[in-house]
């Protein structure tokens, strides 16, 4: 429950960040005319957020065994792309997305109602879809058939919904960048599990090998009915008796993934360490290239 908890804060609070950023500009501008086609936006990414989560749970019981964990391992190995690009994403444009929004709205109000609504749709659409994606695929990984998942997603999502109002009344201030680091580097972490059992449905398929070859069996130890069971099931997606295949795709997923994410901004590039200013005020780097540059003549 705790991890379907994560995935709607996490997304949520994204979507929520997003739409408080939409609405504030409009009505610091004065164009409260035009917040009728951004909710009408918001409304119809909401709507198809929620149709694509039914199509996905209702249209994969039609299927066979075979066919329902094909497709249940196929998209979660598409959510756990997704997810993982999305924090990567998230962690590298944060600082931005404020002027990026502006900066596209500014262009919808010059097109005309038609463009406000469709900025807001795909503004709010894609974290929707990328939400619903994710958590169906987490709730399939849980596989036990209680509502808890869903509860923990809605609760989640309820938070978000909260914490975005207070934003936007000014009501609450946290570091931002903090929280989406360690949001962001605990849903690798539940990623790695929904990617396991991604791995392991495609066995069940028997699109991929090695289903009787079992890295260990702690069955005994951790019974799945246990509440210590329970809860490593729920927070972490851990399974008692993982095949070589899941552990195997978990830890080459996980550690390389975790590191990078919680390297520093621009760690691969060099760019990680910023300098700090001279003297005069200028960067060194600026101060060099300054004294590399051609000198007016003396007169």
């Amino acid at each position: 429950m705790f991890s379907n908890y994560l995935i709607g804060l996490r997304e949520g609070l994204e979507a929520s960040l997003v739409v408080c950023i939409l609405i504030a500009y409009l009505v610091k501008t004065g164009r409260r005319d035009a917040l009728k086609p951004v909710w009408a936006g918001i409304g119809v990414a909401v709507a198809l957020a929620l149709g694509f989560g039914c199509a996905l749970e209702f249209g994969s019981q039609e299927l066979t065994f075979e066919a329902q964990e094909a497709l249940g391992g196929s998209l979660s190995i598409l959510a756990v792309c997704l997810v993982t690009w999305m924090v990567f994403w998230m962690r590298r444009t944060a600082r931005h997305l404020k002027a990026e929004l502006h900066g596209k709205l500014d262009a919808a109000l010059a097109m005309g109602t038609g463009a406000l609504v469709l900025t807001a749709f795909l503004a709010v659409g894609r974290e929707g879809l990328e939400t619903a994606l994710f958590v169906w695929a987490s709730v399939h990984a849980a596989g036990d058939g209680s509502p808890r998942p869903l509860i923990g997603v809605a609760l989640g999502l309820a938070t978000a919904v909260l914490l975005g109002w207070l934003f936007y009344r000014g009501a609450l201030r946290i570091d931002l960048a903090r929280f989406f680091t360690w949001t962001g580097a605990l849903l690798v972490v539940v990623a790695a599990g929904v990617l396991a059992y991604g791995v392991h449905d495609l066995q069940e398929a028997d699109w991929l090998p090695g289903l009787t070859s079992l890295a260990f069996d702690v069955s005994g130890t951790v019974p799945p009915d246990s509440w210590y069971g329970t809860l490593l099931k729920g927070v972490f997606n851990f399974q008692p008796d993982p095949t070589v295949l899941q552990v195997t795709v978990w830890l080459l997923y996980l550690v390389p993934t975790l590191a990078l994410f919680l390297a520093p901004v621009g760690f691969a590039s060099g760019k990680g360490k910023v300098k700090e200013p001279d003297e005069q005020g200028s960067r060194p780097s600026e101060a060099a290239e300054a004294s590399k540059a051609p000198q007016a003549p003396q007169a």
